[in-house]
């Protein structure tokens, strides 16, 4: 007898699965794709947090979310024997010019408010080993917070865990229990179908990996594109944020992409690539997940619209969920709700 089914096999789907397991539910996850088959299976990873000023439960669910982030992982790992790539080897970014300077500067004290003094944010000269981004002051920020992992890696990690602990994870299946929707861009368009307004919907987003080892080095963010050095000696470049998509394919979007991330650092500049990819992120009409029951369907809930930050927020969403659904317990802060979308 199974005790959750969810359906989705994405990072929100085996990560709330990977919280249920761990209270001691019997879990079956089911997709007809296969796990890490939509956006989740990506190659950029980036668990980047958001600035640190104008506090809201967004920014204060994702920060716990990040620090929750370290042990999450290890614990994956360490039941499954898989390596999920992750790594919290903080993050620079390039300072443009003065104003941007002294905005930098004055983030460091609302950083260690905010913070906690869980992480750093400060202003920091280009480093020694010039692994790092074109800075037109010289200057840079750095954060202790960001880190980043491999997700097609940590998805497989999940799966690992999951099945070391009994869970099935399957391509069809009866519903048995309370049924958890995690379905990405197909749940999106579900709800859009009985709704008068949109509830949300796909962003195409196109990246790049290189042949450039870089492990263990800071995450860079410059010209508004993500440097991912991934542990296995490959760095990845992305993304882009495309509204309007004919189909799948990666084009000249990705090719600027491509040569944006090698202008803004000349270490990339003849580092091959080896991988392109394009996928469809499910965003939600709040731009913040959408989480809780589903409206209409007793014992139903809906976890879906992680958008570019799925993985980041992951974790913290694996718990509100597995609090929600197995404990009935309700933790899900203002703003991520299912009817703040609908």
């Amino acid at each position: 007898m199974t005790d959750l089914t969810i359906r989705g096999a994405g990072i929100f789907g085996l990560s709330i699965a990977w919280a249920a397991v761990q209270r001691g539910a019997r879990v079956r996850v089911i997709d007809p794709f296969g796990p890490g088959a939509g956006s989740s299976g990506g190659i950029v990873g980036a668990l980047a947090p958001h600035v640190p000023e104008n506090w809201n439960p967004k920014k204060a669910f994702q920060l716990d979310s990040l620090l929750m982030a370290e042990r999450f992982w290890a614990e994956v790992a360490e039941a499954g024997g898989t390596d999920p790539g992750y790594t919290r080897s903080g993050r620079l970014q390039p300072i443009a010019d003065d104003a941007a300077l002294a905005l930098a500067r004055s983030r460091e004290g609302t950083a260690r408010t905010l913070w906690q003094g869980h992480a750093i944010w400060e202003v920091t000269d280009r480093p020694a080993d010039g692994w790092a981004p074109d800075s037109a002051t010289g200057k840079l920020v750095r954060d202790t917070l960001s880190a980043h992992l491999h997700p097609r890696r940590a998805c497989d990690a999940l799966v690992a865990a999951l099945t070391a602990r009994g869970a099935d994870i399957v391509r069809d299946g009866p519903d048995e229990g309370p049924v958890v929707w995690a379905t990405g861009i197909a749940g999106l368009e579900a709800l859009n179908a009985g709704h008068p307004r949109l509830v949300g919907a796909g962003v195409k987003g196109q990246a790049a990996l290189l042949e450039y080892d870089a492990a263990g080095k800071p995450q860079l963010f410059a010209d508004t594109i993500h440097i991912i050095p991934h542990l296995d000696g490959t760095v990845a470049i992305g993304s882009t944020s495309e509204r309007e998509y004919d189909d799948l394919s990666t084009d000249a979007q990705l090719d600027a992409v491509i040569a944006r991330a090698r202008a803004a650092v000349p270490a990339l500049s003849s580092a091959p690539v080896v991988a392109r990819w394009a996928g469809i992120r499910p965003r939600a009409r709040s731009r913040a997940p959408m989480l809780g029951p589903w409206p209409g369907r007793p014992g139903h809930f809906i976890a879906n619209g992680g958008f570019k930050i799925g993985f980041g927020m992951a974790p913290k969403v694996a718990q509100v969920m597995a609090d929600l659904v197995l404990d009935g317990r309700d933790t899900i802060p203002e703003g991520f709700r299912v009817e703040d979308n609908l």
